[in-house]
C-alpha cells in the first residue's frame, strides 16, 4: 500500500474515492424520507377513515330525520283519522243529532290541532299585518283604515310561526 492509499484509509475513504462519512450521511436521509413517507401513510389513512364516518354520520342523519319527520306524521295522521271516523259518523246519524255531532267533531279536531301546536289567531278588528294576513278585499266601513273587518278563511300558527295566512278584508275607510 502506498501512502496516498494510507492516507485515504485514514480519512475514511474507499478504493472508489468517496469518503466512508458520505454513505454514512446518506443513510440518515433515507431513513428519515422512509419515517415521513410512514407518517405521510398513516395520516393519509386517518384522514381516509374519518371522511368516510363523517359520510356515515350525514347518512345516517338524515336517515334518522326521515324517520322522526314520518313518525310525527303518523302520530298526526291517526289523530285526524279519529276525527274522520267522528265525521263517517255524523254522515249516517238523523238529522235531529246532526248539529251536535258535527260541534263535537269540530271541537275533537281543534283539540287535536291544539295537540300539535296548531292554534288559530284572531283578525278581527286588529290592524291589518301582513305577516298574518293576505288582504282579499279592501271594503269601506265605519272602522279605521287598515283594520281587518271581515275574516273569510281563519289564519293559522304553529309553535309561533303562521302556517296559514288569514284571508281577510280589509277597511279603506268610510
Amino acid at each position: 500500500m502506498n501512502d496516498a492509499e494510507r492516507s485515504g484509509e485514514q480519512a475514511g475513504e474507499d478504493s472508489t474515492g468517496f469518503s466512508d462519512t458520505a454513505s454514512l450521511s446518506n443513510q440518515p436521509d433515507s431513513a428519515g424520507l422512509d419515517e415521513q413517507k410512514k407518517a405521510f401513510a398513516e395520516l393519509n389513512d386517518r384522514f381516509l377513515r374519518l371522511a368516510a364516518d363523517f359520510e356515515n354520520f350525514k347518512k345516517r342523519t338524515a336517515r334518522d330525520r326521515e324517520t322522526i319527520i314520518s313518525l310525527a306524521n303518523e302520530r298526526f295522521a291517526v289523530d285526524i283519522i279519529e276525527v274522520l271516523d267522528n265525521v263517517e259518523r255524523a254522515v249516517t246519524a238523523d238529522d235531529a243529532h246532526l248539529r251536535e255531532g258535527i260541534v263535537h267533531i269540530q271541537h275533537l279536531l281543534t283539540s287535536q290541532l291544539q295537540r300539535h301546536g296548531i292554534t288559530p289567531f284572531e283578525s278581527l278588528e286588529k290592524p291589518f299585518n301582513p305577516s298574518e294576513h293576505e288582504a282579499i278585499a279592501h271594503v269601506p266601513s265605519d272602522q279605521k283604515e287598515g283594520s281587518v273587518v271581515d275574516e273569510v278563511a281563519r289564519g293559522y300558527r304553529m309553535h309561533d310561526k303562521v302556517i296559514r295566512y288569514a284571508k281577510v278584508a280589509v277597511s279603506k275607510g268610510k
